[in-house]
């Protein structure tokens, strides 16, 4: 098992693709469909021990690889069961006939399935477009017969038997349902079964996995919200396939610490632009001192400390000043005519900057990419539609196609934060904090990501670098943190790299 910080991320079709290019050079799927269904069975072997397992497969691939892991682990000695959905019975599924035919063993039908203390989810994988509900509960008017010969083809003696539905007959989620929550243990095959793809988007809605096996490469809806909270911790497991992608998982930054030559300027300055509510630009000011910049002024009305930030009247003079690493401008503005004529100040500055909160409501993306200097965009998803239109289409794509459009780089925020630059490149995050949904910590965001522009770092990499920290001080501080809290536990975030 391989940690998923830094892999490529691959939609459905790009997977297939790699396969392809694979299986072109002389790899038969059959091959790979044995090393995943190997590596499944040494995972499971690993984490079960002596527990009895139950292998739930399905008529494609990914019941093939649960077939596959199946065979090895019972060759192992360890004590196993599979349950089907129905027979690989397509042209597409003949490696998954393969496979069946390699498992000596019975086959349960699903609905009649016990449980066993560890349950491996090898119903559907990647590729799944329609509710489990509506493509694969079993006809309500099938004759025994009829079913039987579609799970048993050619009168084979598999031990399957598969009874027609009745109205007591529980669904395919429900049944999944029941077996997860009796299991001291569930994983799950490349994805929990219900889980579209590339969008993120629940097509049923699984049970929660304790571990979900990534096959080849990480897939987008391990990252994307709603489908990534079902998946629990997520691991990769390497079935021989090179993967190239554009987007890849957001990992822990590489940052240089400051040596002897270093000063104030050398470590960066940034600069923040203050508005109606001066309190937002203090959470930025201050988790822009403790993410690590060497001098961090304050332009407009404040008070109070901390005493090592420098505050400032906002004047062309005080923008004027060519030490100003990145500047910040966003936070608390407001959306009056003072937070405009600011906005138009920042935006003639030259200045690298950072646009978040109101200010993204008074831009649109032409007057974006007029700009010469870097910017980073920081929308939160009401800001994002404000300034991008709405759209159905999958956060990574929206990203995508925004940073594009304005010429800018894009940190869509939410539980499962986007970062895309125009050239197509993104990073994903994992994993944030629920208790990130507290007012400020977008606030705090921003002043990270600037302490990171101006320690001039590639935009991309001072925003993704941001994020990073930023979700790195949440996970710190458990439950129940504010916007302050978060902005000083950047200093350990940043301690740990």
């Amino acid at each position: 098992m391989i940690g998923i910080e830094g892999q490529p991320v691959l939609t459905a079709a790009e997977m297939r693709a790699a396969e392809d290019a694979m299986i072109a050079t002389g790899v038969s799927v059959e091959t790979l469909m044995n090393r995943a269904g190997t590596a499944i069975a040494e995972v499971v072997r690993r984490l079960a021990g002596t527990k009895e397992v139950l292998i739930l497969c399905g008529p494609g691939n990914n019941g093939g690889d649960g077939y596959v892991a199946a065979r090895v682990l019972a060759e192992l000695g360890v004590a196993v069961r599979v349950a089907a959905l129905s027979e690989p019975k397509t042209d597409a599924a003949k490696a998954a006939k393969a496979a069946r035919a390699g498992w000596l063993g019975p086959v349960e039908t699903l609905a009649e399935a016990k449980p066993a203390p560890i349950l491996v989810d090898a119903l559907f994988g990647t590729g799944l477009t329609r509710p489990l509900d509506a493509s694969t509960t079993p006809t309500p008017n099938r004759s025994p017969a009829d079913a039987g010969a579609q799970l048993n083809p050619k009168g084979s003696s598999s031990g399957l038997s598969w009874a027609p539905a009745s109205a007591g007959e529980r669904s395919v989620v429900e049944c999944l349902h029941s077996l997860a929550n009796a299991a001291q243990l569930s994983i799950a095959v490349d994805l929990p079964s219900g889980l579209a793809t590339d969008s993120g988007k629940a097509l049923s809605t699984p049970p929660v996995f304790n571990l979900t096996l990534a096959l080849g490469a990480v897939k987008p809806a391990h990252l994307l919200q709603p489908a990534a909270r079902y998946c629990g911790q997520i691991r990769l497991l390497d079935i021989g396939v090179p993967m190239l992608s554009q987007a890849e998982v957001l990992k822990a930054p590489s940052l240089p610490a400051p040596g002897p030559d270093s000063h104030k300027y050398t470590r960066g300055m940034v600069a923040i632009i203050a508005g109606t509510m001066s309190g937002a630009a203090d959470l930025a000011a201050l988790a822009a001192m403790r993410a690590g910049a060497g001098y961090v002024t304050l332009l407009g009305d404040s008070q109070g400390p901390p005493h090592a930030l420098v505050r400032t009247p906002l004047s062309d003079h005080a923008l004027a000043n060519d030490r100003i690493g990145a500047l910040v401008i966003g936070p608390g503005l407001g959306r009056d005519d003072i937070a405009k004529a600011r906005l138009d100040a920042a935006l003639t500055s030259g200045h690298p900057l950072i646009i978040d909160g109101d200010a993204l409501r008074l831009l649109d993306p032409e007057r974006i990419k007029a700009l010469k200097a870097p910017v980073i965009l920081t929308p939160h998803a009401g800001e994002f539609d404000a300034l991008f239109g709405k759209s159905d289409t999958d956060k990574i794509t929206r990203a995508r196609d925004a940073a594009a459009r304005a010429n800018a780089i894009v940190v869509f925020k939410g539980a499962d934060t986007v970062i895309a630059a125009p050239d197509g490149r993104v990073r994903i995050g994992q994993g944030a904090s629920d208790w990130l949904s507290t007012a400020g910590t977008g606030d705090v965001l921003a002043g990270a990501i600037g302490a990171m522009l101006a320690a001039k770092l590639d935009p991309f990499d001072a925003a993704a670098a941001g994020v990073w920290l930023h979700g790195d001080a949440a996970r710190r501080l458990g439950p129940a943190f504010i916007a302050d809290d978060l902005a000083e536990a950047l200093r350990s975030a940043r301690a740990s790299l």
